[in-house]
């Protein structure tokens, strides 16, 4: 099972300090947030409240009904003032109170933000607290919640956003796995934890595919819309929208002429995706070479919406009259190297980070990104805060990564108009014998293979 050791630590951190904390803790269904909170809360005096998709009425009904089978009550409570007005503390240490699908619950037609607002300012309960919010909604985490709060979000002493695991925390997940197999899984499915947890490392990729996306019964099989669905209506405008994206439309004005919608609705619902990390516009490495770069390039960021919208939506005909094997080898398999370049780019950009925080650069970088040229790619961009660079370029899908690509690096860095003192050549596969002598010549330039991934 995946573990958030971070923020796990994180969490045992503030529960230590002498203060009543107020946590806001949020991330998309699967994140891991139950393992993290059971983890956090083993040993420990605390009172967990699921919220209801219910009545303000009826919320308080089923909270103090809990209290009241928790703490021996026997009148109900008619305030959320007075549930939080019977907690105890087993042993006297700090008590710690969660509201999960704190959505349902924290409103503006309610008492219960101002009633934990009360609690930790010590107005109902005598003892240390610490009060964490829980919510799946990232929308709700980020923009809902404070909306809400108003003046009272300055209440929040931390936020704990679990983000999508990184590559790294994959390759932990599967000890059984090639780093090949690692990142053709990080590029079908991310860094979702329930995903890994699912995912088997005794099983080929092939087989897993087939097993959680193609079978009907697979626990993937309708997770992409199904996600979609939890933040957004309009289901079918979205998926328009994300399959042309994966179609290859990528700019506004691709994606107007392929689904007929105007440019002004294409816009806000691109800023929906956003809200919640389904997409994201590209933005290119600031450099001097502006004209030169590609602008508005929208692209999925999920991994697996991007997945699903590329290989499966397109042909969900197919996907019911072929057994789940013979539609992998006709719609998939063929194509999946070249899907997956994008994600080893990913991957190659977090090996760089993990060179940086550590020290092994040349240079201490502060932003790493990629630039996007009408004419070439340069996929990492490393800068200092004297604008000094590392560059790198990524290839997955060749056999052999070959001269010429240096050669067309070289070129778009002209186009970019920047220079770099180290130049990184990322391979899955193997150099050519051209570039091996490039680097044995020329100390700036550094071959890297996948196995030092």
């Amino acid at each position: 099972m995946v573990t958030r050791a971070n923020e796990l630590k994180k969490l045992e951190a503030i529960y230590q300090s002498n203060e009543n904390n107020f946590v806001l803790m949020y991330g998309r269904e699967g994140s891991g947030k139950n393992s993290l909170l059971d983890n956090f809360t083993t040993g420990k005096s605390y009172f967990y409240y699921r919220s209801r998709q219910c009545s303000d009425d009826k919320q308080l009904h089923y909270m103090s009904k809990q209290i009241c089978e928790n703490y021996d009550r026997t009148a109900a409570c008619e305030s959320f003032d007075e549930c939080f007005k019977s907690f105890r503390s087993k042993d006297g240490s700090k008590f710690i109170v969660i509201i999960d699908d704190a959505g349902y619950s924290i409103k503006k037609t309610n008492d219960l933000l101002n009633s934990l607002v009360s609690l930790k300012n010590k107005k109902l309960y005598p003892g240390k607290v610490m009060i964490i919010v829980v919510s799946s909604s990232i929308v709700w985490g980020e923009q809902t919640f404070a909306d809400i709060a108003g003046t009272n979000k300055s209440i929040v002493d931390e936020t704990i956003k679990l983000e999508n695991l990184s590559f790294l925390d994959v390759v932990r997940s599967f000890p059984e796995y090639s780093v090949a197999q690692c990142v053709s899984t990080y590029g079908i499915i991310g860094g979702v934890a329930e995903y890994l947890d699912r995912w088997s490392g005794k099983k080929s990729i092939k087989a897993n595919i087939c097993e959680h996306i193609l079978s009907p019964t697979g626990f993937l099989s309708k997770e992409a819309e199904g996600y979609i669905s939890t933040e957004l209506r309009e289901l079918s405008c979205y998926n328009t929208i994300l399959g042309s994206i994966a179609a290859g439309n990528e700019k506004l004005n691709d994606l107007f002429e392929d689904t007929g919608y105007s440019r002004a609705k294409i816009s806000v619902y691109m800023k929906n995706l956003a809200a919640f990390d389904v997409v994201d516009k590209v933005v290119s490495f600031e450099t001097g070479g502006w004209d030169n770069t590609k602008k508005g390039v929208y692209r999925i960021t999920d991994p697996y919406i991007n997945f699903w919208f590329t290989f499966i939506y397109p042909h969900l005909s197919e996907l019911v009259s072929f057994t789940p094997e013979a539609f992998y080898d006709k719609f998939i398999g063929p194509n999946l190297d070249n899907y997956l370049q994008t994600y080893f780019v990913n991957v190659c950009r977090e090996y760089l980070h993990l060179l940086n925080m550590v020290g092994q650069l040349n240079i201490k970088l502060t932003k790493i990104g990629t630039w996007v040229g009408k004419e070439g790619t340069i996929d990492v961009i490393g800068q200092s805060s004297n604008r000094e660079n590392v560059v790198g370029i990524c290839n997955w899908a060749d056999k052999t990564m070959g001269y010429e690509r240096y050669e067309e690096l070289l070129e778009s860095m002209k186009k970019a108009r920047i220079t770099a003192n180290t130049i990184f050549l990322f391979s899955a596969t193997r150099f050519d014998a051209k570039l091996h002598e490039l680097a044995r010549e020329n100390k700036s330039v550094v071959l890297v293979d996948m196995t030092e991934l």
